[in-house]
């Protein structure tokens, strides 16, 4: 009786293990099916999304939280979309898009610079360090210079520069 118990359950494990593998290998050829159309998927969408579509223009923009506009700037950056800031005014952290590769501005559009704040009330040291050095990565390289020696120090109003004067310093015009 106890050798045919041990002959049932062995023979159930052989069974099981058996179905697990097969279920195993079918679930990995389905992932592995699944990451090659999700590839193709990508690859082609991006650049028909560079290409066909419309450019995401900036009306008058007058910033919001950092953390809003990284995802934003990230989003914007990997569909290769064109930006074009063409309101009457981009301040704060609207001017996080300058840094795009694909943005242009108008010469006419007012660019409000400050430094970063918690609704208008001064940070740490520490975070104002941290988040001056985030806010500046996004800008080309004279404006990011030019950020971080002075205008990041303004927290009450802004720094305004208009259009015309950063095409001077190297950002494209539309």
């Amino acid at each position: 009786m106890r050798d045919l118990l041990k002959d049932v359950i062995q023979t159930a494990k052989s069974q099981v293990a058996h179905q697990v593998k097969e279920s195993y290998d079918s679930l990995a050829k389905a992932l592995v099916t699944a990451a090659a159309v999700t590839v193709a998927l990508f690859s082609t969408t991006s650049s028909v999304t560079a290409a066909g579509q419309a450019p995401y223009v900036v009306g008058s923009d007058r910033g919001g939280f950092v953390r809003d506009r990284l995802i934003e700037l990230r989003d914007l950056r990997s569909s290769g979309r064109r930006v074009e800031i063409r309101g009457r005014v981009c301040y704060s952290t609207c001017t996080m898009l300058l840094g795009l590769p694909n943005t242009c501005i108008s010469p006419r559009t007012t660019f409000g610079f400050h430094g970063p704040s918690r609704s208008g009330q001064r940070l740490s040291a520490e975070k104002f360090d941290h988040y001056s050095r985030i806010i500046a990565s996004t800008y080309p390289q004279k404006l990011n210079s030019w950020y971080m020696q002075t205008g990041r120090m303004r927290i009450d109003g802004v720094y305004k520069i208009k259009g015309s004067e950063l095409i001077r310093m190297g950002v494209r015009a539309c």
